[in-house]
């Protein structure tokens, strides 16, 4: 897996768009802004939804905080087309088709079984990690605290967990 401070590659990958377009987008593209790329096993699975419906949810949110947030899985974007159609509903983020394993690869977030585990990368306007998390395909992840990383990465300040505030204790 790709650890931080890690220049993100340039992948390529078909991405179906919240009004229904589907296009070809590069990571490159997004050199000059933070942008959150979260990462699911598969399409059409319980968790998987949970999430892609939290991040859509909160996309206002990210946006607000001038980041851009993309979505992958090894599914197609005709399969996330599929999804949004069959019960997902509208998704107000790119959903990446990623086929080809290639962007998972390179992010070393691909499984043995060959989907992708659910990982979250927030990438700073130079284009580097600066956050990392991932759990194990049974565990699904909170997009609200994807977004509390965030602002604590562009704050540069030192955070304390859960939005805790104070001083941290002298040592004698």
């Amino acid at each position: 897996m790709i650890s931080i401070g890690t220049a993100v590659p340039d992948v390529s990958c078909d991405a179906y768009q919240p009004d229904g377009r589907i296009e070809a987008i590069s990571l490159a593209n997004y050199r000059g802004r933070w942008l959150v790329l979260f990462f699911w096993p598969l399409d059409f699975t319980f968790a998987c939804a949970t999430e892609i419906r939290a991040y859509s949810d909160l996309s206002q949110d990210f946006d607000i905080s001038g980041a851009v947030v993309l979505g992958a899985s090894v599914d197609s974007v005709h399969a996330h087309r599929a999804g949004v159609r069959q019960g997902l509903g509208a998704v107000r983020l790119p959903m990446l088709g990623d086929v080809s394993r290639s962007l998972a690869q390179r992010f070393g977030v691909l499984t043995d079984s060959g989907v992708a585990m659910r990982a979250t990368f927030i990438i700073n306007p130079e284009g580097r990690v600066a956050s990392v998390a991932a759990n194990d395909l049974n565990v699904g992840r909170s997009a609200r605290e994807t977004l509390r990383l965030l602002h604590t990465q562009q704050s540069s300040e030192i955070a304390a967990c859960e939005g805790q505030s104070g001083t941290a204790p002298v040592a004698d």
